[in-house]
């Protein structure tokens, strides 16, 4: 096998594993539950 066959079987199975990887993340992620919404009273903020 050549250099350039090597080189693109090992890039992509790094670029199937960042796939897979991510994949897991995101459902990581939303195996946590509903998103609640940032908070918009800033009031706490500004104490004067």
């Amino acid at each position: 096998m050549d250099k350039g066959k090597i080189l693109a079987i090992i890039t992509g199975a790094i670029s199937v594993l960042l796939a897979l990887g991510y994949l897991l993340l995101v459902t990581i992620l939303d195996l946590r539950g509903e998103m609640l919404p940032a908070p918009t009273d800033l009031g706490w903020i500004w104490r004067g």
